[in-house]
């Protein structure tokens, strides 16, 4: 399985913004992940690329839609990454959702893109 995290770096926060925050948690710093970089499919990929349309209806969840076209709900991310939504309180209800495949190639091209 493909790890989004992968290529992100950990990075030490112990801004004094924070440091009420911090004192609440009882902690002096914390640390996270950087932001991701985040790419779009080139033309020639995008070509390669099916879809199918799912209208977003009530109790959808992208993990929901990872587990019924992918078989793993662990790449409900893939699904959002796609449609340029990355959670679900960015879609409405009655939104099409795109579900790309073939899967194995829709993660290939987000796993070349996030190496090179």
């Amino acid at each position: 399985m493909s790890n989004r995290y992968r290529n992100r770096s950990i990075k030490t926060n112990d801004t004094k913004l924070y440091k009420s925050l911090f004192d609440k948690r009882g902690v002096k710093k914390i640390q996270q992940y950087t932001t991701p970089k985040v790419f779009t499919l080139s033309t020639q990929q995008a070509i390669n690329i099916s879809f199918t349309e799912h209208v977003w209806k009530m109790g959808d969840r992208y993990y929901k839609l990872a587990h019924q076209y992918y078989g793993d709900s662990t790449y409900w991310w893939l699904i959002a990454w796609y449609n340029q939504k990355p959670t679900e309180a960015d879609v409405e209800l009655g939104d099409i959702v795109y579900i790309p495949h073939p899967f194995e190639k829709i993660l290939g091209y987000y796993t070349s893109n996030m190496e090179g």
